[in-house]
């Protein structure tokens, strides 16, 4: 662990000289260059974030609070009371999601076929003559969009994204693995906004962020006030159940 905690350094180097090319407006980058620096980056920054993390976990003082936050914020993510806060939060992209897979399920080309989604990938893909400006404005998500158009990968992918809405919305309805709901949530909205539709995912990403973050709280007045306690979680495994109980 301290071998690949000395990458650490030089890879948060790398990142961020990848990403003043990416960003910076008078570093001037060939637009052939521009995805291959863009996926170097990404790949660059995970390797990062997974040997900070491992080396974070480690260290016997990791768990140590090194920076108290303010109270409101301790009681909105971390108070039980604060369920009801998230209560209508969560009900709201709920039933949105809910709605929207639901007239996915019960329309056309989505799970027959999935036309719909491929004439949804070929609208954003497109790039209109000048002064008009692309719906997608990162060329990654464009080659990406482009590469499941061509594959035809729309016949698996919409009924994906059919039965992922109706998910995401039964889970916030009923507050089932919360906080994992709100992160697919969230992931979707991402999606769609990084095809050019905005509509009412700004809203919808900043609601399931917020969800996200109160995870252990927001189905509290859910199922998540018993299932949690029995699931445990993957960084914290249950108590030994062994010896008497009274």
């Amino acid at each position: 662990m301290d071998s690949a905690k000395r990458f650490a350094v030089p890879l948060g180097i790398a990142a961020a000289v990848l990403l003043v090319l990416l960003v910076n407006p008078w570093v001037e980058v060939s637009k052939d260059f521009r995805p291959w620096i863009s996926y170097l980056f990404w790949i660059v920054a995970i390797v990062l974030l997974v040997i900070l993390y491992m080396t974070a976990r480690s260290d016997p003082d990791s768990d140590a609070v090194e920076i108290e936050g303010p109270a409101f914020a301790r009681f909105l993510f971390n108070n039980s009371r604060a369920g009801l806060v998230w209560l209508p939060i969560r009900l709201f992209l709920g039933f949105e999601w809910l709605e929207a897979g639901w007239h996915k399920l019960t329309g056309t080309g989505w799970i027959d076929g999935g036309s719909a989604l491929a004439g949804y990938w070929q609208g954003a893909v497109k790039i209109p003559d000048a002064p008009g400006r692309p719906p997608i404005s990162y060329e990654w998500y464009r080659d990406f969009l482009n590469f499941l158009i061509a594959g035809h990968h729309e016949t698996w992918f919409a009924p994906l994204v059919t039965f992922g809405e109706l998910a995401v919305g039964l889970g916030l309805i009923f507050g089932v693995l919360t906080g994992v709901a709100a992160f697919f949530g969230a992931f979707m909205n991402m999606s769609f906004l990084l095809a050019g539709s905005a509509s009412v995912n700004p809203v919808m990403f900043t609601l399931a962020i917020g969800l996200v973050l109160a995870w252990k709280v927001a189905g509290y007045y859910g199922v998540d006030r018993w299932l949690l306690p029995k699931l445990g979680t993957p960084w914290r495994p249950l108590p030994s159940r062994g010896g008497s109980t009274s």
